[in-house]
């Protein structure tokens, strides 16, 4: 096998390491493989190339999900689904890339220093895939750890430096398998006395909040926006929403919920509304018209409404990172022309909102909101000015196949331990889930099935390290493995 095709087999093997498989020491082992590739790249260009193919390999695999949305894009065949899941990976592949480069133009020569750069460069490269061209954060090899206990380091250098982690642990795999047996068990020994010391410290959240109840209707993609099916999906929520009582009760409902315009449609409020007890609130997802001087609806808001039992708003939430292609499309004239019209139905394009937000919610706390894809955003969860009491993610996973939900999971219990915030998510078809400020899973719905969770508020931690200095922590992670590399290289001269 040439080393661009094992690296490209080792890019699918890591992938293995996030959900729904969780084999992340499979994910270490194939970072061993990649780092023994760069170390015998012959050129910068050669070790470029191999990051690339492990790139391209861990996205196009992990990635899969992407090509079951495009199932519901009805003016185009199901097949152009993999074509767009290839041209992403093709594109984000050069993120890996980079940092292969890095650690080879800066590592070569040293063992340990090349393990050390490449994780220094992956922190860099994993915070640039999630900021530029409006960012795709899905994913970060961090994620990998989640399982392992390891992600207990999260409150102290975020996901890319828990990412990071991993890649330092695969380099001691390499490092144990050419018998430098001394660097490679210190490095294994102090990553996981530093695990075990975080979880140790941890806080155990105290307190329990107010009573909630998580509405998973197990409406799917085909039938969410069916007119059809309009009175079947509101009976289903309805239904799980359960009977109102004197007890007061948050009651949440996923993204997109209602197809009604609930701050037009007050006879709509009003059925929703007739649900609740007296003292009950609700979170439910919607949509908000945007209208220009002529009265014609120009835009939209995927927003999340917060309604009182007398039908009456009482705060919105619109979302702010929105998804390319699901939620507006680029060059609008352009793709339309040739039949490429959004994922999600509707003529209308969705406007971002102002960014993360706290909305006061009286008797239930104080909510920060995250809509759906948001919450994969290390460190851009969370107004810091206002810090909420838990988190709601509100989510359509309903067309994302059986591995996009898990990993959407994953990804808001990273949230949860690196905040030290409780996060509760709602979804249509699961899978809905209440985790504790430690990432743990105290109650969930399983994908494919409608129910509903009756549950208390888990209590927050106080703010954690992370949520105070945010993606800093990462950074100065990566500078200090930096500094570590040119003190091993001067050492070894």
């Amino acid at each position: 096998m040439t080393s661009l095709g094992l690296a490209f087999l080792a890019g699918l093997v890591s992938a293995s390491g996030f959900a729904p498989f969780g084999l992340w020491p499979l994910t270490l082992a194939a970072f061993a493989v990649l780092l023994w590739l760069i170390e015998r790249a012959p050129s910068l260009r050669s070790a470029l190339a191999r990051g690339w193919w492990f790139g391209f390999g861990q996205f196009v695999l992990g990635l899969n999900w992407i090509a079951t949305a495009f199932t519901y894009q009805a003016a185009m065949p199901a097949w152009l689904g993999w074509v767009a899941v290839i041209l992403l990976s093709l594109y984000l592949a050069v993120f890996p890339a980079a940092a292969a480069g890095l650690a080879w133009r800066w590592g070569r020569g040293h063992r340990t220093a090349l393990v050390l750069v490449l994780a220094a460069a992956w922190i860099v490269t994993e915070w640039l895939r999630a900021t530029v061209f409006t960012g795709f954060a899905w994913n970060p090899v961090g994620v990998a750890l989640v399982p392992s206990g390891l992600a207990g380091l999260a409150p102290w250098i975020g996901t890319y430096g828990l990412s990071a982690i991993a890649v330092l642990l695969g380099g001691a795999l390499l490092l144990l398998s050419q018998r430098t047996f001394r660097t490679a068990a210190a490095t294994l020994i102090v990553i996981v006395a530093a695990g075990g010391l975080a979880w140790a410290v941890a806080p155990d959240p105290q307190g329990q909040g107010a009573a909630i109840r998580v509405v998973q209707p197990n409406i799917g993609q085909q039938n969410k926006w069916d007119p059809d099916f309009r009175e079947e999906n509101y009976r289903r929520l309805a239904g799980l929403t359960g009977r109102p009582s004197a007890t007061p009760r948050l009651i949440l409902w996923p993204e997109a919920a209602t197809p009604d315009f609930l701050s037009l449609q007050r006879g709509a409020r009003r059925r929703i509304a007739s649900l609740l007890g007296p003292n009950d609130l609700m979170l439910l997802g919607g949509v908000e018209l945007v209208f220009g001087p002529d009265g014609r609806s120009i835009a939209a808001y995927n927003s999340l409404f917060a309604l009182d039992p007398r039908a009456n708003l009482r705060g919105r939430y619109d979302k702010a990172h929105l998804v390319p292609y699901g939620e507006y499309l680029p060059m609008r004239p352009v793709l339309s022309a040739i039949g490429l019209s959004r994922l999600a139905p509707g003529d209308l394009d969705f406007w971002s909102g102002p960014g993360p937000q706290t909305l006061a919610l009286p008797g239930f706390g104080r909510a920060g909101i995250q809509i759906c894809y948001e919450i994969i955003f290390s460190g851009h969860v969370v107004d810091s000015a206002d810090r909420p009491d838990f988190i709601f993610n509100p989510s359509n996973d309903a067309w994302f196949g059986a591995w996009g939900p898990p990993q959407h999971l994953a990804q808001a219990r990273l949230r949860a331990i690196e905040e030290g915030l409780p996060v509760v998510r709602a979804t249509p078809t699961g899978i809905s889930a209440v985790i504790d400020a430690n990432g743990r899973i105290l109650h969930s719905l399983p994908l494919g099935t409608a129910g509903a969770i009756d549950a208390r508020l888990p209590g927050a931690v106080s703010p954690t390290l992370f949520a105070r200095l945010g993606n800093a922590l990462p950074f100065a992670f990566a500078l200090l493995l930096v500094a570590l590399a040119i003190a091993v290289r001067r050492k070894a001269r």
